[in-house]
């Protein structure tokens, strides 16, 4: 009889834990995600839609904006998954190499701007917590965007170079064929 009170227990005890966790999340980063989504929202109505696109439309030109800049700024901004629509300001051959930049950053731009992407937030929260015991959680998130800028950058150089060479590959098979 005492194994089925155990596991009873133990059973409702998962629940409460459960119970404990969504509690924490309603008073601490719930709030926090309104506020912060509310305030990126509000930015884009004072500055104006059409400004921020044509400032992104401008430095999508430039191979070191076009995948560090205009990443962040469309998570920043529309956050996932509304981000990838800022792709329709790169040229049609680069948008690959971009969406590969803009998937690389979902992560890193949680520990800064945990609204950017919500859902990451909670992996961003599991490593913060054991480094809090030996380090700076403002510090991790920092070094975590910083590392992430730079993957992309990377990542979106070599897609863009892999994606030049299957379009040139594609163009003479076509012609080939004819």
């Amino acid at each position: 009889m005492d194994l089925f009170v155990k596991l009873a227990e133990g059973f409702m005890g998962m629940f409460k834990a459960g119970a404990d966790v969504f509690m924490g999340f309603v008073t601490g980063i719930i709030p926090l995600l309104i506020v912060l989504i509310t305030i990126v929202t509000a930015l884009i109505k004072l500055v104006g839609e059409e400004r921020i696109f044509g400032f992104m439309k401008m430095i999508s030109r430039f191979t070191i904006f076009r995948y560090t800049l205009i990443p962040f700024f469309s998570l920043f901004f529309l956050t996932n998954p509304m981000a990838y629509t800022f792709g329709r300001f790169i040229p049609e051959k680069k948008k690959p190499a971009f969406y590969d930049a803009a998937v690389s950053f979902c992560h890193p731009i949680t520990g800064l701007f945990p609204h950017a992407n919500a859902a990451e937030l909670f992996i961003f929260l599991g490593i913060a917590q054991g480094f809090a015991k030996v380090g700076n959680q403002s510090k991790l998130a920092l070094m975590y965007l910083v590392a992430g800028l730079v993957v992309c950058l990377m990542r979106g150089i070599v897609t863009e170079k892999i994606t030049e060479v299957l379009m040139k590959r594609n163009e003479v098979s076509k012609q080939k064929v004819a």
